[in-house]
């Protein structure tokens, strides 16, 4: 079994910055690429930032420039580092982690989220 936990988000006012988690854990071979994404009231999910197990990263042109996406495969975890919040940030924060499982199954995994609120 595979278990992804987001943590890290919270309520602080815009300029603000925060450091978001994605631990995967369980019977993991390989935690491969990792998306974070998120899902406002009213909107639709939003892609935002991905990396690849060699580290290559891309982003939405919504955070270029002041989110950051980095890894620690020794702890099969995937950081999101937000600077320069927005009230437009506000949202629940979601990881899908791709996972090469202890039984050499790969698979797609996203725990429940992680609010974040911003405000003005």
């Amino acid at each position: 079994q595979v278990n992804v936990v987001e943590s890290g988000g919270g309520s602080v006012q815009a300029g603000a910055s925060l450091r978001l988690s994605c631990a995967a854990s369980g019977s993991i071979r390989q935690l491969n690429a990792v998306d974070w994404s998120r899902l406002a009231p009213g909107k639709q999910r939003e892609l935002l930032a991905g990396i690849t197990s060699a580290g290559t990263t891309n982003y939405a042109a919504s955070v270029k420039g002041r989110f950051t996406i980095s890894r620690d495969n020794a702890k099969n975890t995937v950081y999101l580092q937000m600077t320069s919040l927005k009230p437009e940030d506000t949202a629940v924060y979601y990881c899908d982690a791709t996972v090469i499982t202890g039984r050499g199954v790969p698979g797609v995994y996203r725990g429940y989220g992680t609010q974040v609120t911003v405000s003005s």
